[in-house]
């Protein structure tokens, strides 16, 4: 028989000591947290490869799979990555210095800025967001595509359920 898990020894310490209560969930919720911690540590070291972080391929991907031509405005950026607006400054900031964007006028809003990917911004991306994907494949190997398919909808499913 194979030994339990982090999660499955802190769950059977939990029920030993409050049986009175289902820790059930804790199968759930503890798993993804560690499973979600060792995939940003995953995804972070493949990105670091291209000489980018979290944030700028963040960015830089979205722009790129915004489709042609590869420019949005700060407010689109933070409505697509979920993040705050003076985070996504930051982050446009750090890539404009790498020259992998430039700020432009808006052409419908004469005091807004529009982030446009350039040249060199969208030859890292691809290349990186192809080493993503391969390394997103690896980490997926040991499951089935069955099993891949089942997960992605019931993570969709309770998403959903949750408003993210």
């Amino acid at each position: 028989m194979k030994s339990k898990d982090h999660v499955g020894r802190v769950m059977d310490q939990w029920a030993r000591e409050r049986p009175d209560l289902d820790v059930s969930p804790q199968g759930v919720i503890g798993r993804l947290h560690r499973i979600g911690m060792r995939l940003t540590e995953e995804l972070v070291a493949e990105y670091a490869k291209f000489g980018l972080g979290e944030g700028e391929f963040d960015v830089l991907a979205t722009l790129r799979r915004g489709g042609a031509p590869y420019r949005l405005t700060p407010t689109e950026i933070a409505e697509r990555t979920m993040v705050s607006s003076g985070a996504v400054s930051k982050r446009v900031d750090r890539c404009e210095r790498h020259g992998w964007v430039t700020r432009e006028p808006s052409v419908t809003d004469g005091r807004g800025r529009v982030v446009v990917l350039t040249g060199a911004g969208k030859r890292l991306i691809d290349r990186a967001f192809t080493a993503h994907i391969a390394n997103e494949h690896r980490l997926l190997e040991g499951l089935s595509r069955r099993q891949r398919d089942d997960l992605a909808r019931l993570l969709e499913q309770w998403a959903r359920q949750l408003g993210v």
